[in-house]
């Protein structure tokens, strides 16, 4: 069976939400494909506790602002019923359990193939965002079986860990999230590669990210000098590894290797981890997309979400455009952006549009 459509956008998460709102908006006829059998599947997928270090006055996607006090910092399930909630209130074409297994040229546009049905699409929308394959170690499988380990996406409770020691992999605001949060309840170990410059939550009683907005460094771009220079080294927001140290989790160097029940570090340091959580990221997978918009790396090559493949398009991915094209409260400026393009690229589709556009009377 396949299923005509003016966009076909791939994804139900914030990024996938935003850019559905505003094509409703424009009275395009699209759907809305998510793999997950619920709305927020990213969100619901994380630890129990997460907190969002942007405040309420921050999150909201476009049509509704995020409810709760504006200083306010959400969490996880706050964000998740923001998400439900938008997406049945707009009434938007949500089809869940619909994982696409490929997208492909065709005559006139694209081709988006499922288990049971294919839909035909003029224009397609990528929001898959940026947690798709967590990203573990090969080292990680040199561990003695008895030791209990997973990645952060996994992680829920401290009661999901035996007793014992716990190591934290990654020294990103995840693993000192998750690390700060077992501290109360274990023996925690925090083994940090790259190091991060910390920044405060709160600088003179106001959020950091007031001062990151009126300096104008959420709107730097990628390609901007000072843009290349924030992508190279990401910063903690609210931790830092001093505070760790003062929570009573020992930090470490990178993890190097690990053998039967050790893990040994970078500073020459062991340690015998009961348990270990690997909270070292994600990695994107587009190996399903079938078009000429991948470069000999495989590295997607677009120019804010907008590819060389005429009608595709990305939403949501890390530093698409600026530092907060991955972040609830940022994305719709590049789904806004994207929304012109999609309905530029309509009207030029048109019956007589060349005509139109050529003629200087009309």
């Amino acid at each position: 069976m396949t299923n005509q459509h003016d966009v076909v956008v791939i994804g139900g998460g914030q990024a996938g939400l935003a850019i559905g709102y505003l094509l409703a908006s424009a009275g395009h006829r699209f759907a809305i494909l998510e793999a997950a059998d619920a709305p927020a599947a990213a969100w619901r997928a994380r630890w129990d506790s997460l907190k969002l270090f942007t405040p309420v006055r921050y999150d909201s996607l476009p049509g509704r602002a995020f409810p709760g006090d504006p200083d306010g910092y959400p969490g996880r399930d706050d964000v998740v019923a923001y998400l439900t909630d938008y997406a049945r209130d707009f009434e938007l074409p949500v089809e869940l359990g619909s994982a696409v297994r490929a997208v492909r040229r065709a005559e006139g546009g694209y081709l988006v193939e499922l288990d049971d049905r294919t839909y035909q699409a003029d224009q397609v929308v990528v929001a898959t965002g940026p947690f798709q394959v967590p990203r573990v170690p090969a080292v990680a499988q040199g561990l003695h079986p008895d030791i209990v380990q997973f990645h952060s996406s996994a992680y829920r409770t401290p009661g999901d860990l035996p007793g014992g020691p716990v190591l934290v992999v990654g020294g990103g605001n995840t693993g000192y999230q998750i690390a700060e949060e077992l501290s109360r309840t274990h023996e925690v170990h925090l083994s940090i590669g790259a190091r991060q410059t910390p920044l405060p939550q709160r600088i003179a009683g106001r959020d950091l990210f007031r001062y990151l907005e009126a300096t104008g460094l959420m709107g730097k771009t990628a390609d901007s000098r000072i843009g290349q220079r924030m992508q190279a080294k990401e910063t903690l927001i609210g931790s830092s590894p001093r505070a760790a140290r003062r929570q009573g989790i020992h930090t470490h160097g990178r993890t190097v290797s690990a053998a039967g029940p050790q893990v040994t570090f970078g500073d020459g340091a062991r340690l015998q981890p009961g348990s270990v959580v690997w909270a070292t990221g994600f990695g994107l997978d587009h190996s399903w997309i079938d078009a000429p918009v991948f470069d000999g790396q495989g590295r997607l090559v677009h120019d804010r979400g907008v590819t060389t493949s005429p009608g595709l398009y990305f939403l949501g991915l890390p530093w698409q455009h600026t530092r907060g094209s991955a972040l609830l409260g940022w994305v719709k400026d590049d789904a806004e952006h994207l929304a012109h393009r999609i309905a530029a690229t309509a009207r030029a589709r048109q019956p007589g549009a060349a005509v139109l556009a050529a003629d200087p009377r009309r």
